[in-house]
């Protein structure tokens, strides 16, 4: 599946570039207003940073939410507390887009990530060009000279990559890529199987001084209080926010966990 997902993501890509040159993309990138201090925004603190998603559908659940307002969602966990929103911009499968990510980028003020099955360069001056701060980079999907190359091209471009590992190697593979937040998804991207111990038992790889983000499996504020409790500097929350009725009261529940 997940080998699936990211052919897809480049061949949506590629066809977007031959609307949208890469250089002028780049262009715009480059034009873009300094992304925020994620680091900053991220310090250690006594309670956990959520980094609450606009998520409309993904391959294990189906649909989960129309979402007609991705901004109006986004100012709500804003008000909900959220340190960042990811924005999933996937439109096979999770029926994201970058629209989803301007309309989100111009109305909240705190940082954005752009939550992509990324495997070029261009898919990260997209990032940056609409107003991304941090970007997804997925171990499972890349080989490590390409997940190394993708992670120091982030960074230059002034954003925070989010590596992403399912297992020990691959949170090996994460430092090995140098700087950025270290997130271990529950999830097995090739199965969608839940592993919600994963997190717990992966985490003390990770050195200090590096944000610990824990991915997927949380449906109560009891699973962010694990997550918690287990070493984790920020949770990332989608289904359980979008299915929810009012998600401003459901995030400070779980911020209040």
């Amino acid at each position: 599946m997940l080998a699936e997902l990211l052919a897809g993501s480049l061949q949506d890509a590629h066809q977007r570039r031959e609307v949208i040159s890469t250089a002028a993309v780049e262009r715009a990138a480059l034009k873009r207003e300094p992304t925020l201090d994620v680091a900053a925004i991220f310090a250690p603190r006594e309670r956990v940073h959520i980094i609450a998603e606009v998520k409309r559908a993904s391959p294990s659940r189906g649909e989960l939410a129309a979402i007609q307002d991705p901004a109006d969602l986004a100012a709500a966990y804003e008000r909900g507390g959220a340190s960042a929103v990811s924005v999933l911009t996937e439109q096979r499968r999770f029926r994201g887009s970058l629209d989803d990510l301007d309309a989100v980028r111009a109305r909240v003020r705190v940082p954005v990530l752009r939550k992509e099955f990324i495997g070029e360069e261009y898919q990260l001056l997209e990032a940056r060009a609409h107003g991304a701060d941090l970007a997804l980079l997925i171990a499972a999907a890349l080989d490590q000279k390409t997940f190394e190359r993708l992670a120091e091209f982030t960074r230059q471009l002034g954003m925070t990559p989010l590596l992403e590992a399912h297992s020990k190697d691959e949170v090996l593979r994460c430092l090995d890529a140098g700087e950025g937040f270290v997130g271990v998804n529950a999830r097995d991207l090739t199965t969608f199987t839940l592993h919600p111990e994963r997190f717990g038992e992966l985490q003390s790889l990770i050195p200090r001084g590096t944000i610990r983000v824990a991915e997927s499996a949380v449906a109560t504020p009891a699973d962010v209080r694990n997550y918690r409790d287990s070493g984790a500097d920020a949770v990332l929350i989608g289904e359980a926010l979008v299915t929810k009725h009012d998600p401003t009261a459901t995030l400070e529940s779980f911020l209040n966990a």
